[in-house]
């Protein structure tokens, strides 16, 4: 059997050969601008995030314009974006804290983000790991999906596999990681019709789920 770390250096070898730049496809200038595009990227694409967030950054961008906008012009903005109520509640009610708690900063601790209105584990982590550089592993729908069709984890939901995650990739970059899996899994091992054909993980791959 293959230890870990060799495994681990082989898949991230592979996958480093399929993606050729493991970096997000969100848009964004600074940790608040991607704080606010992971916000709306929930359930939606990262194409129309950019799409979105062009405009609204366009007129505010720092988190005292946005705290106080007015909710129905914010919504009218983000509204091609699904849940875009909730979204823009959470979006304004996020900004306040940042001013009123954080100087109008993103903060860098892991409960300090989690106190954001709508921001949770899987959030909190793409802050830390692609702003501030972080070994921190969020999971998202096609990390959890890749990593069980690997064998990387038998984990039921993505705060168990980000542990099992966290423990096999230990030696390696979390960030660069999590990309690779996330990029691997959007774009060759999809939830239907992965391709299957000549993928450099054939070896490896446990199989598709039915």
């Amino acid at each position: 059997m293959i230890k870990d770390l060799n495994l681990a250096t082989l898949i991230v070898d592979k996958l480093r050969k399929i993606i050729d730049n493991p970096v997000s496809e969100l848009e964004f200038n600074n940790e608040f601008e991607l704080l606010i595009a992971v916000m709306l990227s929930a359930q939606c694409t990262d194409k129309r995030v950019n799409m979105v967030t062009k405009e609204l950054f366009a007129r505010y961008n720092n988190p005292y314009d946005i705290a106080n906008m007015d909710l129905s012009e914010l919504e009218d903005i983000i509204k091609s974006c699904n849940y875009y109520h909730n979204k823009a509640k959470n979006i304004i009610e996020t900004c306040k804290i940042l001013v009123e708690k954080f100087d109008g900063q993103v903060p860098q601790d892991h409960s300090d983000l989690l106190s954001l209105k709508g921001v949770g584990n899987k959030t909190a982590n793409v802050i830390e790991a692609v702003a501030f550089k972080k070994q921190a592993f969020a999971v998202d729908t096609h990390i959890f999906r890749v990593s069980k069709r690997l064998g990387l984890s038998k984990a039921k939901n993505p705060t168990l596999c980000e542990k099992d995650l966290v423990k096999f990739f230990k030696d390696f970059d979390f960030g660069e990681v999590h990309h690779l899996l996330l990029l691997f899994g959007r774009y060759f091992c999809t939830a239907k019709n992965p391709k299957c054909n000549n993928c450099e993980m054939k070896d490896i791959c446990k199989g598709i789920e039915r």
